[in-house]
């Protein structure tokens, strides 16, 4: 997962993840890595349109979007 975390920073890839929020509900997110730190990735998050901190242990899956996504 950290080799797409990268692919995403080095090449400014959107990818998609699915993430466990503070309400245990399971999101769909699209994101644009920016930065990994020890537990954290800061992305930008094409849902909240914002920049936000998504913690590891809560990222369930992740992968490459489809052409168009």
């Amino acid at each position: 997962m950290k080799g797409l975390f990268q692919r995403s920073i080095d090449n400014k890839e959107k990818i998609i993840i699915f993430y466990m929020d503070r309400d245990n509900k399971v999101t769909e997110r699209y994101i644009r890595v920016m930065k990994l730190q020890n537990d954290y990735a800061l992305a930008y998050c094409y849902y909240r349109k914002k920049v936000r901190t998504f913690k590891l242990d809560n990222i369930l899956s992740a992968g490459q979007t489809r052409k168009g996504a």
